[in-house]
């Protein structure tokens, strides 16, 4: 198996820059052409740093900021490995939890809110409930092996749940215990920019590509269930559906 040294471009010395920038560049493009490939293991920075004739100071650097974009991931324990992209499929209706533990990947959020209250005017006809009826709101960053994925903004009538300490990871495996897990749901999906808010909250820069998603989900009696915005980092997802000519 080649040395990683040998799959990227050879720097160009200090005369060009930051030894770590130049690094990190030259990472990323290797990266971006699949020389590098999805979950495969870096060599262990002392290896590595004599590899490539750097310090292990600069070699840190240049990793810590792919890390932080999402294109390698440090697993407590085993070493840094190339971040695998997800790819969610459209027609099946399951949770961020349920796709990244079919991936073998480790699953947590970050709450930003988690809140009862009044429904509002726009949530009333989205759902159908009477002025001041009762509502659930989460909002939280979802994360897998610790690199920020998504934000999901989620909004559950009163009905659905016994309260907010209900959902505690998982929304769908809350609302499934309770026997209110939507069994279909309507989906809108388009590009967007992040905005300074978002980006911050992401760990990504200004103005990288987010696929926002608006989600509302159906009970069997055909309540509304579930309204739901998410922004997912569009260096980290492929969204895939099956088409068919058929009726």
């Amino acid at each position: 198996m080649p040395l990683l040294a040998e799959k990227i471009r050879p720097l160009d010395g200090p005369g060009r820059g930051p030894l770590y920038r130049q690094l990190e560049n030259a990472l990323r493009e290797a990266l971006r052409d699949n020389l590098l490939k999805p979950n495969e293991a870096l060599p262990a920075e002392r290896d590595l740093a004599a590899d490539l004739s750097v310090s292990r100071i600069t070699l840190r650097k240049a990793i810590d900021k792919l890390v932080d974009e999402g294109l390698l991931v440090r697993r407590h324990g085993a070493g840094t490995f190339v971040a695998s992209r997800v790819e969610k499929q459209f027609a099946k209706l399951s949770s961020f939890s349920e796709d990244m533990a079919s991936r073998g990947r480790t699953v947590r959020s970050e709450w930003l809110i988690r809140a009862s209250g009044a429904v509002t005017g726009e949530e009333s006809l989205t759902f159908g409930l009477s002025p001041g009826t009762e509502v659930y709101r989460f909002h939280r960053i979802r994360y897998a092996d610790d690199v920020p994925m998504a934000l999901e903004f989620a909004i559950i009538p009163g009905f659905g749940l016994p309260g907010i300490e209900a959902v505690s990871s998982s929304l769908y495996a809350a609302l499934e215990a309770t026997g209110n897990r939507p069994v279909r749901a309507l989906q809108r999906l388009r590009a967007a920019l992040c905005d300074a808010e978002r980006a911050a909250l992401l760990g990504v820069e200004v103005g990288a590509p987010v696929l926002y998603i608006e989600r509302r989900g159906f009970l069997a009696d055909g309540r509304v269930i579930e309204a739901t915005t998410s922004w997912y980092r569009g260096d980290a997802y492929d969204f895939v559906a099956e088409l068919d000519t058929r009726g």
